[in-house]
């Protein structure tokens, strides 16, 4: 029955050295050999007092050598001669299961912080031995467990067997990378969920310096890739504000600009309005020489006054009725009119006249 209240533990790790193994699958035979920078690996079996080197690389083994324990004369660096892709080998010891055992069991979930020092606690209840008598390792068992418990493995070997192995193996020149076993042996696609019966006092000393180095040259590494991601970013953001602040240059001075031109478009239009007020009026010394070719000798003005296209005149004149006639005959005026009555001067019997006049045309020199 499936269980709903069990936990989900995604394992993006293992998923992706599967998907590595399904894309490796595809990849022609030929070809695999320049997309792998490990060497393959040596794996030493126990098989009795024999010792069988087997190498494997692209999971395909090809068997090395079958040599006794006690065999001092072979040394590994004799294959290493023969063969120059073992010298980059990684070195596994399997062990059989005449060699170790291996036991599962429910722990409960509480037990996963800290789940070999629990199992430490706990050995003589699942095994023959204390555990200063043997090598162990736990690891946990993927799949669905009861609630609140999980399902651990645990793979185990006496000190005495494993220490004579090393003993061994150290004195052919071979230094181990890690120590499993035959019916629960590692994933070799990755370390990461890896255990190792090897004790941590005969394990592989990495120098600090070469680790020291990979530190540094990871950070760089980070370093340089945000610089490269950062930087284009950095710079269209510089030039963005760069063409920013020359856009707001541009536009106070197009402001400028502009205020000039309305300020000269206001002077032109005051010009053009003053322009069409001049042209839309006959200048008053054309008016004075025009009235003076009108008006014959026997008549006399005394007063004259242009205002807004109207002129008025005031004067004495032996007829001042044919005037308006005589006005009215120039292409200048029109409407000529009396402003008040006509009265007659009784020393000079002359006609006194106040006459008004629209002025109609600009310029010209007209007596018509």
């Amino acid at each position: 029955m499936l269980n709903l209240n069990s936990t989900i533990d995604l394992n993006f790790k293992q998923f992706f050295h599967w998907w590595k193994r399904e894309l490796a699958f595809l990849v022609p035979e030929r070809i695999k050999p320049f997309f792998y920078n490990e060497q393959g690996f040596i794996i030493i079996s126990t098989m009795g007092s024999q010792l069988v080197l087997t190498y494997r690389f692209l999971d395909k083994d090809e068997h090395l050598v079958t040599v006794d324990r006690t065999d001092r004369a072979f040394t590994l660096q004799s294959l290493y001669s023969k063969d120059e892709r073992l010298a980059k080998a990684k070195i596994i010891l399997r062990l059989s299961s005449q060699d170790a055992i291996q036991k599962e069991f429910s722990l409960p979930i509480a037990a996963k912080e800290n789940l070999h020092q629990v199992v430490s606690y706990e050995l003589d209840r699942y095994t023959p031995f204390k555990a200063e008598q043997v090598y162990f390792s736990v690891k946990l068992i993927a799949g669905e467990n009861e609630p609140g418990y999980l399902r651990v493995m645990m793979i185990l070997t006496t000190r005495e067997l494993l220490d004579g192995l090393y003993e061994d193996v150290k004195a052919m020149g071979i230094s181990l990378l890690f120590v499993d076993y035959q019916d629960s042996p590692n994933s070799l696609d990755g370390f990461d969920e890896a255990y190792n019966l090897l004790p941590e006092k005969f394990r592989q000393k990495t120098a600090n310096l070469p680790r020291l180095l990979n530190g540094v040259l990871i950070t760089l590494t980070s370093i340089l890739l945000v610089l490269v991601i950062a930087m284009p970013v950095w710079f269209e953001s510089q030039t963005v504000n760069t063409l920013q602040l020359k856009a707001e240059s541009l536009e106070k001075e197009a402001k400028k600009v502009k205020a000039m031109q309305s300020s000269i478009d206001a002077v032109i239009d005051e010009t053009s309005q003053l322009i069409k007020e001049k042209n839309s009026s006959p200048d008053v010394i054309n008016i004075l020489n025009t009235l003076s070719l009108l008006i014959k000798d026997d008549t006399s003005l005394n007063y004259a006054q242009y205002s807004e296209g109207h002129l008025q005149i005031q004067g004495e004149s032996p007829a001042a009725s044919a005037l308006l006639a005589v006005l009215e005959e120039s292409k200048l005026f029109s409407n000529a009119r009396f402003a008040s009555p006509v009265t007659q001067d009784r020393i000079s019997n002359l006609e006194r006249f106040q006459i008004t006049v629209d002025v109609v045309k600009a310029g010209g020199n007209s007596g018509e």
